[in-house]
């Protein structure tokens, strides 16, 4: 067995929720000791650089697991089964009113990879033109343009903590 691997020797699901699962698994480590792993089993899901110029949208929304309204880029779960961008597209649309032209994929990244399997893929969109916001049935959410410098300052300064907000942001800037 591979030195960075893990063998699983049991799996039962304790918990189903309408968003994850969780998994109590045993598994074998590379040098034969058995250890517990709690494992949430999540659909994944989209985050969207939306750049206007020099200019990027941010929505603004309760998140309850925090108590408080957090600032970052509009994203949305996978619904099983669907086409990442297909669903960037959609949650765009849905949470901002805008539509893009122009989108490039940049790549992926893993929320929590010691206990989630959550991967969230990112995309960048250009030529915005907005239609109308569509929010979900219960999604109270606003939408508003930052000039990206200030958004990079509220990074610095502590007042954007949403870690898809600045891997993405990252990932666009450089």
């Amino acid at each position: 067995m591979d030195k960075y691997t893990e063998k699983t020797l049991s799996s039962q699901q304790v918990y189903h929720g309408r968003i994850f699962d969780v998994l109590k698994d045993e598994v074998m480590l590379s040098d034969g000791l058995k250890r517990p792993r709690d494992v949430i089993v999540h659909p994944g899901g989209v985050v969207i650089a939306a750049i206007d110029g020099d200019e990027v949208l941010l929505v603004k929304q309760y998140r309850y697991p925090v108590k408080q309204a957090e600032l970052e880029l509009p994203a949305g779960r996978l619904e099983l089964g669907e086409d990442p961008f297909a669903a960037a597209k959609r949650e765009l649309l849905e949470e901002t009113g805008y539509v893009a032209e122009e989108w490039k994929s940049l790549g992926f990244i893993f929320t929590t990879p010691g206990i989630c399997t959550e991967k969230l893929y990112l995309f960048k969109a250009q030529k915005l033109s907005f239609d109308r916001q569509q929010p979900d049935e219960g999604e109270i959410i606003d939408y508003m343009k930052y000039k990206i410098s200030d958004v990079i300052r509220m990074i610095k300064e502590g007042e954007i903590n949403d870690a898809k907000t600045i891997c993405a942001l990252m990932r666009v800037l450089h």
